[in-house]
């Protein structure tokens, strides 16, 4: 993780003493922790870890996986938060795939004190220094990795946007393993503030009477202001909320508590693209953002150029990022410009629309719906299955399967079955229906997009065939 020289400088100045991060009833110090990052570093180091190596991380806190990180920078390597909540089966996959040179299951070695080591000399910004998951998924594992400076040289910008200063406290309300919550928690690290890591909603809720930023996806805002409604104690002044978008509902609650909503649209694949502060989401700094027309379509195609972009997929890997001339796409869609260029104009709103190819943007996790229909289809009784998104107010959207099959009494419980043992939780379907048969284009292919229409605003008079709840 980019941010262990930042981590050891503090820790030679005046912020040596300041908690750096505290998770449940345990905290570091700014001096504790640097001595942490180098004792783990010097362990990785002698246990065969070198410079450029990719070390996955499989720890079950968020403080031990948070110190862990750090000591991996230090060392030189490449750090790869896993998810806790992977069943085995897809562990193994993982690993099996990306093929790591160490993978770290237990707390590495703590400091013994003594003076604060040195910072040294400040690594190169170029070079890979994080690997995240775009997706959870099944038998196709798909890790970005980017390089320091796509996400250091940005954080000026993300405290000017944000507010963050080095005497706040920054609540990082989600796990490690997504991107969102990685970069709050190296970030405020890096400017000095401290970290909280509160993963569940009662342990952010608890959190907030000591917070003064939180990071959070929009159903854990709504958390954090049902908990401000009912009174709780709160020093909270900003919210910055990405993956999905927020509505007024939220922002009208959150001012009536003193609270400034800032939303920014995103990738992990992209970094930051898109900011809003009140006016609508505008280009990030340094990023230019083009919406390019889509045939047949009044939406298009976004496509950025920036500094902030990953550099591409670990072991080969197949994703939603392609890249032309220096410019990159997810197929994340967007309204066209007024203007009728597609180039947007720095203070021009971007309006998005969803993804192109059919990810489901889901509670901050992107989920592929690929992957879900191959862990379904085998089931017995499954002819065919499709998994859409619809839309959620809390979350985004909802993961929702589509089956074909005939109707077959314990079909859905079997169904449930599987998906709790190879799907993570942001995969699992929340809805399910049933068709005789697939509607399909003339080509023969799944017509997705009429699918997508029906389960949006599913109800008994609004049907695709004889598309039904699978009970």
């Amino acid at each position: 993780m980019p941010v262990a020289h930042h981590v050891l400088r503090h820790a030679h100045g005046p912020a040596a003493d300041r908690v750096a991060v505290r998770g449940g009833e345990r905290s570091r110090t700014y001096a504790e922790l640097a001595a942490d990052v180098v004792a783990g570093a010097g362990h990785l180091r002698a246990t065969g870890t070198v410079t450029g190596d990719l070390v996955v991380l499989s720890l079950p806190d968020p403080l031990d996986t948070l110190v862990a990180l750090l000591a991996v920078d230090h060392a030189g390597g490449v750090g790869l938060v896993g998810d806790p909540a992977w069943p085995g089966h897809q562990r193994s996959e993982v690993l099996r795939a990306l093929a790591p040179a160490t993978e770290v299951r237990t707390p590495l070695p703590r400091g013994h004190g003594g003076p604060p080591p040195s910072p040294g000399p400040a690594p190169d910004l170029s070079t890979p220094a994080w690997a995240g998951f775009s997706s959870g998924s099944t038998g196709r594992p798909r890790a970005v990795v980017r390089s320091r400076g796509s996400w250091t040289a940005s954080f000026e910008h993300v405290s000017r946007l944000t507010g963050t200063r080095p005497e706040d406290t920054v609540l990082v309300t989600g796990p490690l393993t997504s991107s969102l919550h990685c970069f709050a928690a190296v970030h405020a690290l890096a400017t000095g503030a401290g970290v909280t890591l509160a993963p569940s909603a009662p342990a952010t809720t608890a959190a907030l009477a000591a917070a003064d930023v939180a990071h959070l996806v929009p159903s854990r805002l709504d958390d954090v202001l049902d908990a401000l409604d009912a009174g709780m104690p709160s020093r909270l002044r900003t919210a910055v909320v990405g993956g999905a978008g927020t509505d007024p509902v939220q922002h009208e609650r959150a001012r009536a508590h003193g609270v400034e909503v800032v939303t920014y649209y995103g990738a992990v694949e992209l970094s930051f693209v898109a900011i809003d502060t009140g006016a609508g989401l505008v280009p990030f700094p340094e990023v230019e953002v083009q919406v390019r027309p889509q045939p047949g379509t009044r939406l298009g195609e976004v496509w950025v150029r920036s500094p902030w972009t990953a550099t591409g997929y670990l072991a080969g890997a197949s994703g939603p990022l392609r890249t032309e001339d220096g410019w990159c796409t997810v197929g994340d869609l967007a309204d066209l410009p007024t203007s009728g260029a597609p180039s947007l104009p720095a203070d021009g709103a971007l309006r998005l629309r969803g993804r192109g190819d059919g990810a489901i943007l889901t509670a901050g996790a992107t989920v592929v719906p690929e992957d879900v229909e191959a862990a379904l289809r085998p089931v017995p009784g499954v002819r065919d299955v499709v998994v859409v998104g619809a839309p959620h107010r809390r979350f985004g959207a909802v993961v929702v399967a589509v089956v074909e099959a005939d109707e077959r009494s314990g079909l859905r419980a079997h169904l449930e079955r599987v998906a709790r043992a190879t799907l993570t939780p942001a995969q699992r379907p929340r809805r399910w229906y049933r068709l005789a048969a697939m509607p399909r284009t003339s080509n023969g292919k799944v017509a997705r997009s009429a699918l997508g229409a029906a389960v949006a605003g599913h109800d008994p008079s609004a049907r695709v065939g004889d598309l039904t709840v699978l009970r």
